[in-house]
């Protein structure tokens, strides 16, 4: 259950889409990652926990550019068979393609570089855990793919893979 509690942190971004669809690469436009959640996001996706049955997680985000630029992202998690949380977020550029963020689920400050036109998330969680999101905008800019995978001692305990929208 701790496992599965801190997979659904990494969610925070992310809702379900067909997985293995095309992407066409030269149709995805460049968004910018901090406005994209401005406003109102949804996520959707399936939580794996080694030796545990899989599960389906629901947010929905709030999030508002605040005066000195950084974004603040506040959701509402809904993960199955479990009472509802809020998660809080809070994200700023620190370079062209680098962000640091603060998320009420990490320990410690969360890692946001631009890998190609995908963005990779890095933190840690308690239970000694490192996570990794990769969240890929796909064509339109209105919604993206993300996968997390959460490791211990360097051995994949949990994954999700799903989708995130602008609603």
């Amino acid at each position: 259950m701790f496992i599965s509690r801190l997979v659904l942190a990494c969610t925070a971004l992310s809702v379900t889409a067909p997985l293995g669809a095309p992407l066409a690469a030269a149709s995805v436009q460049q968004i910018d990652p901090l406005r994209f959640f401005q406003g109102r996001t949804e996520t959707v996706g399936t939580v794996k926990v080694m030796f545990h049955k899989s599960y389906r997680t629901h947010s929905l985000g709030a999030g508002r550019i605040e005066p000195d630029g950084s974004l603040t992202l506040v959701q509402r998690v809904e993960d199955e068979g479990k009472p509802p949380h809020d998660r809080r977020w809070r994200v700023r550029r620190t370079g062209p393609d680098r962000f640091t963020a603060t998320m009420s689920d990490a320990l410690g400050p969360v890692t946001i570089d631009k890998v190609g036109e995908r963005y990779r998330f890095r933190f840690t969680m308690k239970g000694n855990l490192s996570a990794e999101q990769m969240l890929t905008p796909l064509p339109g800019g209105k919604a993206a793919l993300s996968n997390i995978k959460v490791k211990r001692m360097g051995l994949t305990v949990a994954t999700t893979d799903g989708i995130v929208r602008k609603i």
